[in-house]
């Protein structure tokens, strides 16, 4: 099997996310993979695993976001060199507070032997306070 570079797996795993398929989504990460994420709202923190990244990360993302409400992620911008890849991307949806979540979010990927290893986001975190966690309605 030929392996992936670094640039096509972070494009691949966010088309991934846009489709929901979760198999690709799985299969792009390390097993031992870490997820960082900013700021001081329930989801900062490392997140270490593969498991703990889909299954309690961005797992439990979604039931932030009211039914019907899952984010529209578009990727808008990629930029690769070696093993480091930087993406771009927006995530527009209806919170289960009834707000309108609409951020734009960066990461930095480490992708290593055709899988991502590490992952350090940067995103408005006022914004995800405010509308995944604030006063539904208020």
């Amino acid at each position: 099997m030929t392996r992936l570079d670094p640039r096509t797996v972070v494009t691949r795993y966010v088309n991934a996310v846009v489709e929901g398929d979760l198999d690709t989504i799985v299969a792009s990460f390390a097993e031992e993979a870490s997820w960082t994420y900013p700021g001081d709202v329930p989801l900062t923190g490392v997140w270490s695993g593969r498991d703990a990244i889909i299954n309690d990360f961005l797992g439990g993302v979604g039931s932030l976001f009211a039914p019907g409400g899952t984010p529209v992620v578009t990727l808008t911008n990629v930029i690769a060199d070696g093993e480091q890849v930087v993406a771009e991307w927006t995530s527009k949806g209806l919170a289960a507070t009834g707000r309108v979540y609409d951020n734009t979010c960066l990461g930095v990927f480490v992708v290593r032997n055709g899988v991502i290893v590490s992952v350090r986001e940067y995103t408005d975190t006022q914004h995800v306070e405010r509308s995944l966690f604030g006063t539904p309605g208020g």
